[in-house]
């Protein structure tokens, strides 16, 4: 087959696995990668076309790298928590302890092990955030805890690159790692001095879209280049490209533009990786396969189930966070084709880390998107992991409700909400996912309770079957559905108060027995056009102003 018909026909396959994947609800990635593996029965894995594809991959890879680096603010770590903190590096060295004596007594040894063991400890942040987001549960308490740990194990993935670069497989290891640190450290000043004349370049460059474009290209491949020649890997440079434009102005601009060209590449890695799996003298460890997927869909589950329920939360919590750490990530295979390139690793270990990525990545999926039917049927069990005497997730308050209110979320329009209920003396309970400001209103003797409204033991702890009134003002629909379901199906009596933020998603909460919809935008918008009216000059915001300065303390503006 002509090399043009073999791309084309790769890239093609690409396309059709790839919308095979979607319509299973999967990644595209499995489909990309499924592609390769069709490339390598139709044409001969060894042939021009795969040679290519496997040529251009590192391209791939460094720019993966080079935005990773765009868009890292090492500011973001402060903000995850304690709890994203623990679970993630908890995870991730617990992970490659135990993989590592699972793989060395599977017959693996040495730096093999190694690799396996590092590949088997990430978990994927594009897929488990891709799948949150669809679920729409990012903003839930345990999605918060998973995405602030995901951004760890980012982390961690970074600096495991920059350090096995520097393992090399021919003699005196350590000292070639302390060579590679050294040349590493001095590129690394290199590019972050040179990094401080970028602004002042890139707005000259940043006139011409094209030229920022062309200029991003040469950058992150020139530097890809440089950390070759000097001992370190392509993936390496990309990182340090992306690093040194991570605080210039055009950042977010070159990310926009470059996400295209990464894509394109990506999907020759992926391609390329299924193809090199039935490279000639290559085969797939079935049986360890088959074992080390048994581990990352159970035991890493079970890893961070353990580390959640010694910081005590709720085995709903604790599930669902350890669900999404079924999975290794694509950061895993980086790191398989990486050891590859350099020695570390034969085709038949990078085949093997490429089949569990396979069979982990879908069948996690089903057990994201299912999650919550599935802890319904283990909730009983799964009790067991509530270690902890008092848990974070339980409330202090005494009592039993009855006839109250019950205010889901407050932030913002809940605040307004909270203090009229305060000045009332009206009877109610709060719940609240952010720990800080849960402790705050604590501290001033309000009834409020840190959990996920979602978790039908915080419904009982609330009293929700005995509230006369619920009213949410979280932003997320389906959160509000969750809500509107419940509430009805237990409390038929109760007013049901809800938010939301489009014209559609209010109609649809009416129709299905919302007795108020809390539409911020809208009423925002009425009352400014009401007060404007057809005033020219303005003369309407007085009134506004005057509203707002009672509601809010402006006094010291006007010194």
């Amino acid at each position: 087959m002509p090399l043009f018909s073999e791309i084309a026909l790769a890239l093609v396959l690409a396309v059709v696995f790839g919308f095979i994947a979607h319509a299973f609800r999967q990644p595209p990635i499995i489909g990309f990668i499924l592609a390769g593996v069709t490339v390598g029965l139709l044409a001969n894995p060894g042939s021009a076309a795969v040679g290519i594809m496997d040529g251009l991959a590192p391209i791939g890879l460094a720019l993966l790298l080079f935005l990773v680096g765009l868009e890292m603010n090492m500011a973001d770590l402060r903000h995850v928590g304690w709890p994203s903190l623990v679970v993630g590096l908890g995870q991730t060295v617990l992970i490659f302890i135990v993989g590592y004596f699972l793989v060395t007594a599977l017959g693996f040894g040495g730096i093999t092990a190694v690799y396996i063991a590092i590949a088997l400890a990430f978990s994927s942040t594009i897929i488990v955030v891709k799948l949150l987001s669809e679920k729409k549960e990012l903003n839930s308490l345990y999605g918060r805890i998973v995405v602030g740990s995901l951004l760890v194990e980012d982390f961690v993935a970074i600096l495991t690159i920059v350090i096995l670069a520097g393992l090399r497989s021919d003699g005196a290891p350590l000292l070639s790692f302390i060579e590679t640190l050294f040349k590493g450290g001095v590129l690394v000043g290199l590019i972050l001095f040179t990094s401080r004349f970028f602004p002042r370049l890139l707005d000259r460059i940043g006139r011409s879209p094209e030229m920022l474009y062309l200029f991003s290209i040469a950058w992150v491949l020139g530097v890809a280049t440089l950390t070759e020649l000097v001992g370190l890997s392509v993936e390496i440079g990309g990182f340090l490209a992306g690093l040194a434009l991570a605080n210039s102005s055009e950042h977010f601009q070159i990310g926009a533009r470059m996400r295209p060209v990464r894509d394109f590449f990506l999907i020759l890695f992926f391609v390329s990786l299924g193809a090199g799996m039935l490279v000639e003298g290559a085969t797939v460890p079935l049986g360890p396969a088959l074992i080390l997927s048994l581990f990352v869909l159970i035991g890493n589950p079970l890893i961070v189930m353990i580390l959640m329920g010694l910081l005590g939360y709720r085995s709903r919590t604790s599930f669902l966070t350890g669900l999404t750490a079924a999975q290794i990530s694509e950061f895993s295979l980086v790191i398989a084709a990486l050891g590859l390139r350099l020695g570390h690793l034969d085709p038949d270990s990078t085949a093997l880390v490429t089949l569990v990525g396979i069979v982990t990545i879908f069948l996690s999926s089903y057990l994201i998107i299912y999650g919550n039917q599935i802890y319904r049927l283990l909730k009983p069990v799964l009790r067991i992991f509530e270690f902890r005497r008092k848990l974070v997730e339980d409330t202090p308050i005494a009592g039993e409700y009855q006839n109250h209110i019950v205010l889901i979320g407050v932030h913002r329009t809940g605040y307004s909400i909270l203090q009229t209920l305060i000045k009332a003396g009206a009877e109610f309970v709060a719940v609240d996912f952010d720990p800080v400001l849960v402790k705050s209103l604590r501290g001033k003797k309000v009834p409020v309770i840190y959990g996920d409204i979602a978790d039908e033991e915080i419904q009982e702890v609330i009293g929700l079957r005995k509230a006369k009134a619920v009213i949410s003002t979280v932003p997320d629909n389906q959160d509000n559905q969750i809500v509107l379901n419940t509430v009805k199906n237990i409390n038929k009596k109760a007013k049901i108060i809800l938010t939301a933020n489009e014209k559609e998603d209010a109609t649809r909460f009416y129709r299905d027995g919302a007795s108020y919809v809390i539409q911020p935008h809208f009423v925002g918008g009425w009352e400014l056009a009401q007060a404007l009216g057809n005033k020219s000059d303005f003369s309407g915001l007085i009134k506004l102003q005057e509203r707002d300065a009672r509601v809010l303390d402006l006094r010291s503006l006007g010194k």
